[in-house]
């Protein structure tokens, strides 16, 4: 009878090395984990929370694109990824501005200027570093030699888990400067160098 698969120590084994290239590989600086940053820092946890949700589904649905090979038919229309380039630099150029001229926390009111959720969602799919990374990762781990395969629900299942944590830490870190906001100065100063960090890793992932 076949040993039960979790009780299998090679399989313990892809796992955690599927945890860890997914946390160097997707967890590195990127449009989404910077803007998830910024957005933090400049508009504080609660208000940030519907935007990183965004993100975060925005991103599975990158996931399950490159999992089920959708992705090949997007590479199959030359015109469209140029398109989705220029739709992410162009938001992320907006965001960027919102967070560089963000008013210190103490001095905001409504909710105007808080980047929703959709926003957040069209950044993620629009992400050029997403598809190449998680493809990188998903190919990884696709391609072990072992025993145990991994199954596509597992795979599919813990780099879920993984961008949602990802985010999430991205996130607290962003919060942990919102106590320096509530100062015009120091407000302005971080705002700026997490609008300016924004640019750069977008810039980086689409020409690096």
């Amino acid at each position: 009878m076949t040993e039960p698969l979790l009780s299998q120590p090679d399989l313990w084994r892809q796992l955690l090395a599927l945890v860890l290239v997914a946390t160097v590989v997707m967890g590195s600086p990127g449009p989404t984990t910077i803007s998830v940053t910024a957005v933090g820092a400049a508009f504080g946890l609660r208000p940030s929370l519907r935007y990183t949700y965004g993100i975060v589904m925005g991103t599975i649905a990158v996931l399950l694109v490159v999992a089920t090979g959708v992705v090949a038919v997007f590479a199959s229309m030359p015109k469209l990824a140029p398109l989705l380039a220029v739709a992410s630099a162009a938001y992320i150029l907006y965001l960027a501005f919102k967070i560089a001229t963000a008013p210190p926390l103490a001095a905001r009111t409504g909710e105007a200027s808080r980047p929703t959720w959709l926003a957040g969602f069209l950044l993620a799919v629009a992400n050029p570093k997403a598809y190449v990374a998680i493809a990188a990762v998903f190919a990884g781990a696709s391609s072990k030699q072992g025993a145990v395969e991994l199954g596509l629900w597992l795979k599919l299942t813990v780099l879920a888990l993984m961008i949602v944590a990802i985010h999430a830490v991205w996130l607290i870190a962003g919060t942990a400067f919102a106590r320096f906001l509530r100062r015009p100065a120091a407000s302005r100063i971080i705002n700026l160098v997490f609008a300016a960090t924004l640019v750069l890793t977008t810039a980086l992932a689409m020409f690096g």
